[in-house]
């Protein structure tokens, strides 16, 4: 299963926006408060529960200044799947951002998480926007 958001434009550098992205602490201000608990951070990435209790894990596996940010499941998640963020500069204050996110699962399965995850990304997006408002 592969989701891939639309490009969103954020007010501020790529730059800006990479060394945010690149503090797994940050992670937690673009996540939907009311739906997520348990965040916890360190230099390596982050993990949280979602409703259901479902415990998330994010691990950093490489970065590429200012274009991309890429992660990957950690032990806990309930199944194996990979997060990039990719960023493109627009302008002096200006770039586009975009998330991709892969997972191999079977058919039920992607049955269940595909609308909730597409809402996560949706929210973090708008929430990556207000930061740099």
């Amino acid at each position: 299963m592969l989701l891939k958001t639309d490009s969103s434009a954020v007010n501020a550098s790529a730059q800006k926006v990479f060394e945010f992205l690149s503090d797994a602490k940050n992670i937690e201000y673009l996540l939907p408060a009311d739906k997520i608990s348990d965040f916890q951070s360190d230099e390596k990435g982050c993990s949280f529960k979602a409703q259901g209790g479902i415990v998330i894990p994010l691990q950093y596996v490489s970065k590429e200044p200012n274009t991309k940010i890429h992660m990957e499941s950690g032990d806990k998640a309930p199944f194996s799947y990979t997060l990039s963020i990719i960023l493109k500069e627009t302008g002096e204050n200006t770039c586009e951002g975009h998330i991709e996110f892969e997972a191999n699962i079977n058919m039920f399965m992607k049955m269940m998480v595909e609308k909730p995850l597409t809402s996560l990304f949706v929210v973090m997006t708008k929430n990556l926007q207000k930061q740099f408002q």
